[in-house]
């Protein structure tokens, strides 16, 4: 029986189930919506509400508990201003979890879990415009280069057979390839 058993495990060690909690609580707080699955979603939920509501009393002691479980500075400071402020009177149910159904590669129960007041505001993703430059250039050197080798792959054939010719005072070897047939039939 598992009676007073508190929590999931996620086939996890303590220190990396930590260390997940940590991570998709980060991303959840830079994303505003992350899909994963509901036992990770339940278990995330339990983790990021109470810092959620540290997060509503912005004093130092406040900032130093919640930096102790999220390492990344520009998303604290994101939850301490935008996130709080947003949230504000609501006094707790900062999170929601909605079931997606299964994944195909191992049927596991997949859900999104979201922030519940950026709901409609989610941004789509805008690409960089130094990597879109670099991938369009790449892309167009590589269909040039396709282009360049399809003809250099048809003259550039492997010789079958080498004969000797003599002609008046040296030997010179010939190769018979498909481009020496085709130009001889033309």
């Amino acid at each position: 029986m598992r009676h007073r058993v508190k929590g999931r495990k996620l086939k996890r060690t303590s220190s990396h189930r930590l260390a997940t909690l940590r991570s998709l609580a980060a991303s959840l707080l830079k994303h505003k919506k992350i899909k994963t699955t509901v036992a990770k979603a339940k278990e995330l939920k339990k983790f990021i509400e109470p810092l959620v509501t540290k997060a509503k009393n912005d004093t130092i002691h406040a900032r130093r508990l919640v930096s102790a479980e999220i390492n990344d500075r520009k998303i604290v400071s994101e939850l301490f201003g935008d996130i709080v402020t947003k949230i504000g009177d609501r006094p707790g149910g900062y999170t929601r979890v909605v079931r997606l159904g299964q994944r195909k590669g191992d049927a596991a129960e997949m859900a999104i879990i979201e922030l519940v007041d950026f709901s409609g505001i989610v941004k789509p993703k805008t690409p960089k415009k130094g990597k879109e430059e670099t991938v369009v250039s790449k892309e167009e050197s590589k269909t040039e280069e396709k282009t360049e080798e399809k003809p250099t792959k048809k003259a550039a054939a492997k010789p079958k057979k080498e004969k000797k010719e003599k002609t008046e005072n040296a030997e010179v070897k010939v190769s018979k390839t498909k481009t020496d047939k085709k130009s001889k039939e033309k």
